[in-house]
């Protein structure tokens, strides 16, 4: 195809063509996934739920410009959930925010532990501590739709965030309240009331600094770091508390590293008030989650931390 002058015509770029070059910077950034986010922002700033590259309407107006400030941000590894503001998780859409721990998929299998734990159940009343963004109890609310989930966190946004997302998914069953795990009050009045409590507390370890800059530069501290030489301050908090919330025979899942695992058993084992203690792998056949049934024994008051 040539002008009116002889001259060849320039092709104008196409929703393919942004994406490709997207993808290839995106790549050079070490970017984990880079066609996939390049596709996610594309459909982003057009609107669409997925973008499918062979039925790709002509660029809009505005579109390379705003694309191309997005994939700069990306590039610069920030987070893609804070640049669409959502993320998936199990079958939810939730809300993502700066300041709030981005959920990760790894986490739903922790969730499927506490949904298959609340729906043998009825009208089970399950708490969810440490809860980030909310994607566990949201997705309990709304998968076991006659349970009760109480969700805490010790962050304001957090709070803030969960209770938008459970508004968003129609979580009319979730109620999110402010507290800290570490708080031997915390839920007083549920003392020895909850089915099942489950937690993705944090438990980086403070010499264990995130690889990832998304995860380092953008999550925040709070959620991280668990306290402690090893990382386990919090998440023995949580072990304590659930001694004390569950009822005999309540369920505990919680989420930890790798190299937690036996230190969390041993946890769980020192408060005398839990039994069939053991460790459950996650998607890719790591140890990544605590599960214990509540004994009817009393805690162990003295070994609590």
């Amino acid at each position: 195809m040539t002008t009116t002058n002889g001259e060849p015509a320039t092709r104008q770029p196409t929703i393919r063509d942004l994406v490709e070059g997207a993808a290839k910077l995106l790549d050079q950034a070490g970017v984990q996934a880079p066609r996939h986010d390049a596709t996610a922002l594309a459909a982003h700033v057009l609107g669409l739920d997925r973008l499918e590259l062979a039925l790709a309407p002509p660029v809009p107006d505005g579109f390379a410009h705003t694309y191309a400030s997005l994939v700069e941000r990306r590039r610069n590894r920030e987070p893609l959930q804070h640049l669409v503001g959502s993320t998936g998780f199990r079958y939810l859409t939730l809300l993502v925010e700066p300041g709030v721990f981005v959920p990760r998929p790894e986490t739903e299998v922790v969730a499927q532990v506490a949904i298959d734990g609340a729906s043998d159940l009825v009208d089970a009343l399950v708490v969810d501590l440490c809860c980030g963004a909310g994607g566990i109890a949201v997705a309990v609310a709304t998968e076991v739709p006659r349970a009760t989930v109480v969700a805490v966190d010790l962050s304001p946004a957090a709070v803030a965030l969960t209770r938008k997302n459970a508004a968003h998914n129609g979580a009319v069953n979730l109620t999110v309240e402010h507290g800290d795990v570490t708080d031997a009050a915390l839920l007083r009045d549920l003392d020895g009331r909850v089915d099942v409590l489950v937690a993705n507390p944090p438990y980086i370890p403070p010499d264990a600094e995130p690889v990832d800059p998304e995860v380092r530069d953008h999550d925040p501290d709070l959620a991280l770091y668990g306290g402690g030489l090893d990382g386990l301050e919090v998440p023995r908090a949580v072990i304590a508390a659930a001694a004390r919330l569950l009822k005999a025979g309540g369920l505990l899942v919680m989420e930890h590293a790798e190299v937690q695992d036996a230190a969390a058993r041993a946890a769980a084992e020192s408060t005398g008030a839990f039994e069939r203690i053991e460790s459950r792998d996650d998607l890719t056949g790591r140890p990544r989650m605590l599960v214990a049934r509540r004994s009817s024994h009393p805690l162990v008051t003295d070994s609590a931390p």
